[in-house]
């Protein structure tokens, strides 16, 4: 067998996983942010950053999330079967320098000084064995010191990404210096980038010694680098995750990557990179990489649509008639029905601000509620009830608790649940239930292994989530 280089195998895969992808709302919410769905996949996106890694020698990848994303974003490694990835929690969003930063000074608390690679969780690559080509080239010049960055050769002008000016090749490779880094351009601009020549699209993939990052964010962001340290001083395991301060990290200036580090650097190279790289950043992004029928209508799920042309459509959970609509957006979630024009969909971010602004929780979550154990939907709600769906994963437990204001009734629909009920335990089944009174202390546990499922109708005066005196939980929760 041949030995890996040793290049590859000091490759250090990081994954920012913390953004909110606002421009896919409905769809992408604040704490169900686009890397974390499904599109045009039976895998999410996450899942597929994860699995595209398989085939290139590497160490175990961190994942870098936020609080309120952490249980679904560790679910969703789990069911990527990654068993060994760092997951560290940002105590506020500071933007990728920042981001970056704690994770290189993971990888050198060690002694070490691995190769990072960089890459944002919610990117479409088609070409897995094309993207490896261009991640070991990178890695061979970031041994040798270079800030690699990777460049989509441009096919449009198109004003939603960063644009790179490429010089001379270096040595005999592919690579190239980079003359500087262009901010998003107007369309004009954009324009004269393409019948110019020599500009790439920025994909936001990058890699790096861990230590040379760090040297370049001494020389050109100390500010960024002295609030990091602060806040890996701090640093905190706390399950499968690692916490940082957040005094410390909110005094961070927030600053993205490419103007931190990148656009000041003398050692920035470029890598072309022609792998079917796609950003999904907004709906119409969505419909131009789709699949379309004959009359250029993107249908997702149950869809009825008759004398349409030029629309995405998707259905979550319900049946959406559509008659000769033209060039729309309509998206149907389970609390959400979104209908634009395409014309009009940028303007989706002063949508969410105006539902923010008032209060709506639609901006921050879906129906569907993740914890550790499993999730929740809220299906019902009245004065003085609701009525959920729970799932809890195999072998997974709610804490011990009890509430001062609700009681609650539990119907089992699938798999075993294992009750704890005052001093009583129970093992319930399928079709068989069990009531908790106001303020007895209960528990509630999958021993099987397959997933649980069970109605709970909770009934009182206050319904809230805060209603909850733990006793004991196995996933440290107060």
């Amino acid at each position: 067998m041949t030995k890996a280089n040793p290049v590859e195998q000091d490759i250090l895969p990081v994954i920012l996983a913390g953004g909110s992808g606002t421009r896919l709302w409905p769809l992408s919410r604040k704490h169900y942010a686009k890397q974390y769905l499904a599109i045009g996949s039976d895998k999410t996106m996450l899942q597929e950053t994860l699995l595209r890694l398989t085939g290139i020698p590497h160490l175990p990848p961190i994942l870098i999330c936020n609080e309120e994303t952490r249980f679904l974003a560790a679910e969703q490694v789990r069911q990527s079967s990654v068993d060994d990835a760092l997951i560290m929690l940002e105590p506020v969003g500071r933007n990728t320098a920042p981001a970056l930063a704690l994770a290189a000074l993971e990888a050198v608390c060690g002694g070490n000084d691995p190769i990072l690679l960089a890459m944002p969780a919610d990117h479409k690559i088609a070409d897995t064995a094309a993207f490896h080509r261009a991640v070991l080239q990178a890695a061979e010049l970031a041994a040798s010191g270079h800030l690699v960055t990777f460049g989509i050769q441009p096919n449009a002008p198109e004003t939603g990404y960063g644009y790179i000016l490429a010089g001379e090749n270096i040595a005999a490779s592919t690579a190239k210096h980079v003359v500087r880094f262009v901010e998003k351009p107007d369309l004009e601009t954009a324009k004269q980038f393409l019948s110019q020549g020599g500009y790439f699209w920025n994909s936001g993939i990058f890699m790096f010694k861990a230590s040379q990052y760090l040297s370049e964010l001494e020389s050109f962001r100390p500010d960024i680098l002295r609030a990091c340290q602060d806040a890996f001083a701090g640093r905190k395991r706390d399950l499968d995750f690692v916490r940082y301060s957040k005094q410390a990290f909110l005094d961070c200036p927030a600053q993205s990557i490419d103007f931190a580090v990148m656009e000041k650097t003398v050692s920035s190279a470029v890598v072309p990179f022609d792998a079917g790289w796609k950003d999904i950043g907004s709906w119409t992004a969505l419909w131009e990489n789709a699949t379309k029928d004959k009359a250029g209508n993107c249908i997702v799920g149950d869809v009825l649509n008759e004398n349409g042309s030029g629309n995405y459509i998707n259905s979550g959970h319900r049946l959406v008639v559509a008659i000769g609509a033209k060039d729309m957006v309509i998206v149907e979630t389970k609390d959400v029905v979104f209908v634009a024009a395409k014309s009009e969909v940028e303007n989706i971010k002063s949508v969410v601000e105006t539902l923010k602004a008032v209060g709506r929780e639609e901006v921050n979550y879906h129906r569907d509620v993740y914890r550790p154990w499993g999730k929740y939907d809220t299906i019902d709600v009245g004065e003085r009830y609701q009525v959920k769906r729970i799932t809890v994963n195999p072998g997974a437990k709610l804490s011990v608790q009890k509430h001062h204001h609700r009681a609650e009734h539990w119907v089992v629909v699938k798999g075993t649940a294992k009750v704890t009920r005052g001093d009583q335990t129970l093992l319930l089944s399928e079709n068989q239930s069990t009531y908790i009174p106001l303020g007895e202390i209960h528990a509630l546990e999958n021993p099987g292994l397959v997933a649980l499922e069970l109605i709970e109708v909770q009934s009182g005066s206050y319904l809230g989530e805060d209603d909850i005196i733990r006793f004991e939980d196995k996933y440290g929760r107060s």
